[in-house]
């Protein structure tokens, strides 16, 4: 449901002119998002920015965006949503927005135009996937690898994950079906324009569990992201998928004797979406916080403290180097063309109209 046409008014025209009146807004906020480096570059770049303008707000962060859309059914269903503003994938944006549990938001008119003038809807484009979901990233799904577990021939595709002969020893695996399924089709020879043709079917999701299955045994399943880096760190597996900025701080801020395996990685979007049914106090600061936190620096801000790359278009000239090595970071984004020479864009729509039916028969995969 949109916001009302006062509120939507009011809110646009106070964050415009920086004076929403103290006494009208919460002081504080419950931002929901993923833990580890990801979560620390938005507290670098959002966060910390805002409440050095606003040190009357807290915020408190809460590590749970992967079970968003379980959660927000529960709270909605109870009538009491804890949660202020919420970090998720953009296919679970979709199917919040769907389901009501989101807000849909007008972009142009309470999002900050672009620093080269552009209208948000133009300066965000393609990654506007729903009417409720505020793009902040690019990034990706992929593969990191211990180099010194390898042999003298490091994994150069994606199928090395499934090869136990040539690089035997324990995989971190995701949890839920998204990239696993895909990845066990591409290796069971689905060609890459059939992919999701072939999954929309129980038969070839039985395909794709049954490529999993030859590697079951040899997979630790991880629940959050930032636990297949300390499995490789600490020479548990040899290799295993998380999200390439997790990849990032591992190698290039930890030194960790990792790898990052490019090919065949799942670029997604990642961003907010507003809880529907806030009071209008939180929705007031929650809103006044967006404006601030998804502008054009701000986007290119977060860059510097992990390898994604920025929605808005115009914040792409702006990403510069590293807030602590000092190394440009172009060269490390999912986007860049050296690291995107085979990449499989996740399908959100598909996801969206999917993801429920697959995680069950994924999940129960797993139980037996």
């Amino acid at each position: 449901m949109k916001l009302t046409k006062t509120l939507l008014a009011s809110t646009a025209l106070s964050v415009a002119a920086g004076a929403v009146a103290a006494q009208d807004m919460a002081n504080s906020m419950t931002i929901v998002s993923w833990g580890g480096a990801y979560q620390n570059s938005q507290l670098k770049a959002y966060a910390e920015p805002y409440q050095a303008l606003h040190p009357e707000v807290s915020i408190a962060w809460d590590e749970s965006s992967a079970e968003a859309v379980a959660k927000l059914r529960a709270m909605t269903e109870a009538g009491n949503i804890t949660w202020d503003l919420v970090d998720v994938e953009a296919a679970d944006s979709i199917r919040l927005c769907d389901e009501g549990l989101a807000m849909e938001i007008d972009f142009d008119e309470v999002l900050a135009e672009g620093d080269d003038g552009s209208a948000p809807t133009d300066d965000f484009g393609d990654s506007l996937v729903s009417d409720c979901f505020i793009p902040q990233i690019v990034f990706s799904t992929t593969v990191g690898y211990r180099t010194d577990m390898v042999g003298d021939t490091p994994p150069t595709d994606i199928c090395a994950l499934f090869d136990t002969e040539t690089y035997p020893g324990k995989r971190a695996l995701n949890k839920r079906p998204l990239a696993n399924v895909e990845w066990a089709l591409i290796c069971d020879g689905v060609p890459k324009e059939e992919l999701y043709d072939v999954l929309a079917t129980p038969e070839g999701q039985d395909r794709a569990l049954a490529k999993l299955d030859t590697i079951k045994d040899d997979t630790i399943w991880w629940s959050a992201a930032a636990e297949t880096p300390q499995l490789l760190a600490d020479g548990e597996v040899v290799m295993g998928s998380t999200y390439n900025g997790r990849l990032f701080s591992a190698i290039a801020e930890q030194g960790q004797p990792i790898g990052m395996l490019w090919d065949a990685q799942m670029l997604d979007f990642d961003g907010w979406v507003v809880p529907e049914g806030l009071p209008e106090d939180r929705l007031a600061r929650v809103m006044h916080f967006l404006e601030f936190a998804t502008d054009t620096q701000r986007l290119a801000d977060q860059s510097a403290y992990i390898s994604y790359g920025p929605a808005r278009a115009s914040s792409a000239p702006l990403v510069g180097k590293h807030a602590d090595l000092g190394i440009e970071m172009a060269p490390h984004m999912p986007t860049d063309p050296a690291n995107a020479t085979n990449v499989y864009v996740t399908q959100y729509e598909f996801w969206a109209d999917y993801r429920d039916d697959i995680d069950a028969k994924f999940q129960s995969w797993l139980a037996q």
